[in-house]
C-alpha cells in the first residue's frame, strides 16, 4: 500500500498565497467561464433560483450542498438546516444540490445562493466568499482520499494503475479526482488531459463518489477513488491504516459496515474538510448570525435537530473550526498541477 503524505502540516493562519504556475504544456481545465446564470444546474430547482431576500420578516437563504446524490445529501445535512432555521430568527434556509461542482460558483456569483461549502469553489475566487470556517465531524476537521480495489486484485500501488480502468467521482472533486490524479502524476503516470479529458496511461471515468464505488463493485472498473466517509465502510473491519489516518479520520468506526469489501492501496495526507462560506455580496444581518450559530454548534446542540430516524453515522457536521485560505493551499497546489484554472 502506498502513501502520499505530501507537504502539508495542519495549522491555521491568515496569510493568502498566490496560485502555483501549474504544469507547462498541459491543457487547462477552465472552470466557471462557460456557465451563465440561467444555465446553472441545481438538482431539484427546475431552473434559476431566487436569491436571498424574501420579505421583511422572513429571509429566504439558499445553501448549496456538494454534488452527489441529491436525496442523500439533503438527508445528511437536514440537521444543519434545522439548526439554522431553529436558532436564527426570521430565516427560511433552503438546501439545493448542484448537478456538478462547476455550477456552484456561477450560482453564488449571480446571487442565486448565499452559502456554499466546497473548497474548489472557495479557491476559484476567494474574493467572492467570506469564510465561516471548516466543518468538524467526530472531533476531526480532516478527511482522506483513498484508492480502492477488489480484495483479490493484483494492484498494490499507484504504478500498478497503468493500463487499468479507474473510476473517479466528479471531475472537480478534491478527494474523488484531483488528489488521485496528482498522486498518479507524481508516481510517473501520464494523466493526459484529465480531469477535463482522457488520461494517457489509464482509462478513467468520472461520475460521483457512490457511482465510482458501484462501478468498482460491478466489475466496470479495476479500481476507484473516493473519500474516507464513503470508502472506509467498505474496508474489512480491523484493516491496518497509516498512523495519520488513525489519528485524524472520524470514520474508522464504520469499517466493515458496507458490502462489498475492498482493499485500500493508497491514502492521502489529511485534507481539511469542507469549508463553509457565504458570498461576500450578501448584505444581511442574518449572515453573521448564521456564522455564529455554526461556530458555536456542539454535538449536543446538533443532536437536538435530528429528524426522525436520522442515521447519525452520516452526519457531516457538528461544528466549525476557524480556518483560512492557507489551510487549503495544498488543495490549490494540486488543482494547478493537474491543469485546473478558473476565469476571473
Amino acid at each position: 500500500m502506498s502513501d502520499d503524505k505530501g507537504d502539508y502540516a495542519p495549522g491555521v493562519s491568515t496569510r493568502q498565497h498566490s496560485p502555483d504556475s501549474g504544469l507547462v504544456g498541459r491543457r487547462k481545465f477552465i472552470v466557471g467561464g462557460a456557465v451563465t446564470a440561467a444555465s446553472v444546474g441545481l438538482a431539484g430547482c427546475g431552473g434559476v433560483l431566487g436569491g436571498g431576500g424574501g420579505s421583511d420578516e422572513v429571509e429566504t437563504i439558499t445553501m448549496l450542498l456538494t454534488p452527489g446524490t441529491p436525496a442523500d445529501a439533503r438527508q445528511r445535512y437536514k440537521p444543519v438546516q434545522n439548526l439554522l432555521n431553529g436558532e436564527v430568527d426570521g430565516v427560511d434556509v433552503k438546501m439545493e444540490v448542484p448537478q456538478d461542482y462547476s455550477a456552484i460558483r456561477p450560482a453564488l456569483k449571480s446571487e442565486q445562493a448565499e452559502i456554499g461549502m466546497d473548497d474548489v469553489t472557495l479557491l476559484s475566487n476567494p474574493d467572492l466568499m467570506d469564510v465561516y470556517g471548516t466543518t468538524v465531524t467526530g472531533g476531526s476537521a480532516f478527511y482522506f482520499s483513498l484508492m480502492l480495489v477488489p480484495p483479490e486484485s493484483e494492484i498494490d500501488e499507484r504504478t500498478d494503475v497503468k493500463g487499468k480502468t479507474w473510476a473517479f467521482a466528479d471531475r472537480l472533486s478534491t478527494s474523488g479526482s484531483i488528489f488521485a490524479l496528482y498522486t498518479l502524476q507524481q508516481a510517473g503516470l501520464d494523466i493526459g488531459d484529465a480531469p477535463k479529458g482522457d488520461a494517457e496511461d489509464f482509462d478513467g471515468s468520472w461520475t460521483d463518489h457512490d457511482q465510482a464505488l458501484q462501478r468498482l463493485a460491478n466489475g466496470d472498473a479495476d479500481g476507484a477513488t473516493t473519500w474516507g466517509g464513503n470508502g472506509i465502510p467498505h474496508l474489512p473491519e480491523g484493516t491496518d491504516v497509516p498512523q495519520r489516518v488513525e489519528e485524524k479520520s472520524s470514520f474508522l468506526d464504520t469499517m466493515g459496515s458496507e458490502t462489498p469489501q475492498f482493499k485500500a492501496i493508497w491514502w492521502s495526507f489529511p485534507i481539511p474538510k469542507q469549508p463553509m462560506y457565504a458570498r461576500s455580496s450578501w448584505e444581511s444581518e442574518k449572515k453573521s448570525e448564521i456564522g455564529e450559530v455554526l461556530l458555536n454548534s456542539t454535538k449536543d446542540k446538533i443532536t437536538e435537530y435530528y429528524p426522525e430516524e436520522y442515521n447519525e453515522e452520516k452526519l457531516p457536521f457538528t461544528t466549525l473550526t476557524d480556518t483560512s485560505l492557507e489551510d487549503y493551499e495544498p488543495v490549490r497546489k494540486r488543482m494547478n498541477a493537474v491543469g485546473i484554472e478558473f476565469d476571473a
